[in-house]
């Protein structure tokens, strides 16, 4: 009997969560030294794969450009495994023998990871290493458009994993996607955790799942270039930044806002790095192509090139253009431009201060982006110090590209292709998802002080502690209004019995 595509991509579900427990029990009794020999083997042969893997992602999605999508690769395999090499994972990984506390990691079980049609080799990689760092098992749910280039990027971890003694089904998939599939493997009963990187859809589907769920919200990224920036040098690393990987990264810049005092200069700049400027009439035709309706994003123009996008529009722009731009003085669903576009489309606001220009970056990330992350250029440090605290996101990227800047590639935050964005997004973690988020911690700890407990029926006087009763006696003497006099002994007592009648009776 042959069964329709739903039924057998569940199936197929199911069974490679069986395969996936039964795995990660005999895997969880593993030594650290054996698991990380393992991880290092799938980080390697991932590494190895990452140009092949990238031409199949571009070819199979039609997004993004290969070059960029190795770096991603290489960023997802070599180093996000170099980031958490050296980090304890299984069994005892802390002792205080101070306060005689002692913590010990133990995996949740079988993780659920949700790939993205954007970044569908890259992380994979990332999820399948953090998860086996920390003693998972994982299975994996491609996107339907990017089935084949996720797949085989898990069959060529899967295969260096066995290769170092892992046990079979340890990462499992599924091959032929769909929804309903989807949304069984997040409520399976032996699914343990959920890894959601994905549209807004599937992220509120894993936080209503009823299990533990990291899910990452959209980036609409303001960037600030503030008067004192190196204009040349800021305006490059924005245009290289929103152009890498045709704009795929949800870290990536979707509006600059400019101080007007340099407005022009940035204009200039950003002709000479390929930025095309949208006149009144091709802006219309822009919008018309870059949303379907309020608040929502036309799928056809995401990852796609700046020619490819002016084609789509009926626009003719120089066969040299890399960027497409519209200034813009508006926020809002209605405004196309002021939307999450992840394509080299931006809108360029204009302001008359700093003060001006965070009312107007709080605007875009209240549309679309709070939580995830704020770029701002200046030379002004007091400024950002300002502004990370005025925005409500987890990220703020200073002087470089925001688009690999957050996932670690040019700043110090940790490798990872899932960027938490906290209570401001509505989820779980503000931190850049690692391997420390995929394990538990149970702490054994000793007793340090006595304590004195109360017995039912005791009143409060027997309780009274001698440091109590020293105060309680200064308190007499002070209401008594002659501290520095002699008191005799009966009036003490009578002061001390009224002053612990009045604390009874608190």
């Amino acid at each position: 009997m042959t069964l329709d595509k739903d039924l057998s991509s569940i199936q197929e579900m199911r069974d490679a969560v069986k395969k996936a427990k039964k795995a990660q029990q005999e895997f969880m009794q593993f030594s650290q030294w054996k698991i990380d020999s393992i991880v290092k083997a799938i980080a390697a042969a991932a590494f190895n794969q990452s140009k092949e893997l990238a031409r199949m992602a571009v070819e199979e999605t039609g997004m993004g450009v290969v070059e960029h999508k190795l770096i991603k690769n290489q960023v997802g395999s070599r180093d996000v495994y170099e980031s958490i090499k050296d980090e304890k994972t299984i069994g005892v990984i802390h002792e205080d023998t101070e306060n005689k506390v002692t913590e010990i990691a133990y995996p949740y079980g079988v993780i659920a990871a949700i790939i993205p049609t954007t970044n569908p080799t890259s992380t994979a990689m990332f999820k399948t290493i953090a998860a086996l760092k920390s003693g998972n098992a994982i299975v994996v749910s491609p996107h339907p458009r990017a089935k084949k280039c996720t797949v085989e990027t898990l069959k060529i971890c899967m295969e260096a994993a066995l290769e170092e003694g892992a046990p079979e089904g340890l990462i499992g998939w599924i091959s032929e996607p769909s929804m309903e599939a989807t949304n069984q493997l997040m409520t399976h009963p032996d699914v343990n955790l959920i890894l959601s990187t994905g549209g807004g859809g599937l992220v509120k589907a894993a936080y209503s799942s009823g299990k533990p769920a990291y899910g990452v919200g959209p980036g609409n990224v303001p960037v600030y270039i503030e008067k004192s920036a190196d204009v040349e040098k800021s305006v490059k690393m924005i245009v290289d930044s929103k152009t890498f990987d045709n704009g795929t990264i949800c870290a990536t810049e979707q509006a600059i806002v400019v101080d007007k005092a340099i407005q022009e200069q940035v204009k200039r700049e950003l002709e000479k790095n390929g930025s095309y400027f949208c006149n009144p009439e091709v802006k219309k035709k822009m919008e018309e192509i870059i949303s379907i309706g309020p608040g929502k994003v036309n799928p056809d123009i995401v990852g796609k090139s700046a020619l490819k996008i002016a084609e789509l529009a009926g626009i003719n722009v120089p066969s040299n253009t890399r960027l497409l731009i519209a200034e813009e003085d508006q926020v809002g669903k209605h405004i196309p431009f002021s939307l999450e576009k992840l394509a080299p489309v931006f809108a360029l606001y204009t302001a008359e201060n700093s003060n001006e220009a965070k009312e107007r970056c709080l605007e875009l990330l209240n549309l679309g982006g709070r939580g995830h992350s704020f770029s701002i250029h200046t030379k002004d440090d007091h400024l950002v110090r300002e502004f990370g605290k005025a925005m409500p996101v987890s990220r703020v990227l200073v002087n470089t590209l925001s688009s690999i800047g957050a996932v670690g590639a040019t700043t110090a935050l940790a490798p990872s292709l899932t960027l938490g964005c906290g209570a401001y997004g509505g989820n779980i973690s503000s931190d850049n998802i690692t391997a420390r988020h995929l394990y538990n911690v149970k702490r054994i700890a000793y007793g340090l002080r006595e304590a004195d407990i109360p017995q039912p029926g005791e009143s409060k006087s027997e309780a009274v502690s001698s440091k109590q009763v020293e105060h309680l006696m200064k308190e007499a003497v002070e209401k008594s209004g002659a501290a520095s006099e002699e008191i005799d002994k009966v009036k003490i007592e009578e002061l001390v019995r009224q002053v612990l009648k009045e604390y009874q009776n608190q």
